[in-house]
């Protein structure tokens, strides 16, 4: 076993160990969709070779035998919109914030002043984003339910417009998970930080660490994931750091 995967390793024990029996849940979930991700992946390759058919039987029955075990013993934990909603929260406070306070800081200089425009965008951002969330799964659940009612009235089967999560609670989470990303890079600028550095460390690290987190859960492709975010961290924090230069000097700001 090389260093990455040690490491890897390490850390899912550590995290089992620290938070129980919920982490175990997730951990073992993660691993079943990287199997079905690796079991599709040997359906691509032989669908359409002479051992295509017994590929699909075999496959079928593995699915259904998950399947069956996983509703005989409780409900899943990773539901996709629940990683959606949390990973579009946290992802999207943590890269908007922390380009923010580069532009702040850039723009206006001192740390109280900073902090306080920081501050009032995480409140503003975390209502928005909840906000946004809720009207589109609302608008979302709607249609949902007039193509049900429909198909029903016709006596067809169609989709009954339910949802794992309520709108309201998915509108939330957004929200919060908005604000918890939105916090990091101002946890720095609350101790007195004078420079966006401290918080571009803080920030990217956390996102970083989300980014791995989210990616393992979901079974996407961690190392394509990290560096989107960090192509998304360098092109907010140089972006907004420039426009904040820029306004100071056409605006003849001195303090």
């Amino acid at each position: 076993m090389n260093f990455p995967r040690k490491l890897k390793f390490w850390f899912i024990v550590l995290v089992c160990r620290i938070f129980g029996a919920p982490a175990i849940d997730l951990v073992l979930e993660a691993i079943e969709v990287y199997g079905v991700r690796k079991y599709l992946d040997v359906w691509d390759r032989y669908k359409n070779e002479p051992l295509g058919s017994a590929v699909r039987g075999v496959l079928r029955d593995e699915f259904k035998h998950e399947d069956e075990v996983v509703t005989r013993l409780k409900a899943r934990i990773i539901n996709p919109d629940r990683v959606r909603n949390i990973f579009l929260g946290i992802n999207d406070g943590m890269v908007e914030i922390l380009g923010a306070v580069s532009g702040f800081f850039a723009s206006l200089g001192q740390t109280r002043l900073v902090l306080l425009a920081g501050l009032t965008t995480a409140v503003a951002g975390a209502i928005s984003m909840g906000a946004g969330a809720y009207v589109a799964l609302s608008s979302e659940y709607e249609v949902r339910k007039t193509q049900g009612a429909k198909l029903k009235f016709l006596g067809e089967a169609g989709e009954s417009g339910n949802r794992d999560e309520s709108v309201f609670k998915s509108g939330v989470l957004v929200g919060i998970s908005y604000f918890i990303g939105a916090s990091f890079p101002l946890i720095p600028v609350l101790f007195g930080a004078r420079t966006p550095l401290p918080s571009i460390l803080s920030g990217g690290s956390m996102i970083l660490l989300v980014s791995i987190t989210i990616a393992f859960l979901s079974g996407m492709d961690i190392k394509k994931r990290t560096m989107t975010n960090l192509v998304l961290i360098a092109l907010a924090v140089g972006i907004t750091y420039i426009i904040g230069i820029m306004v100071r000097a056409l605006l003849g700001i001195q303090l």
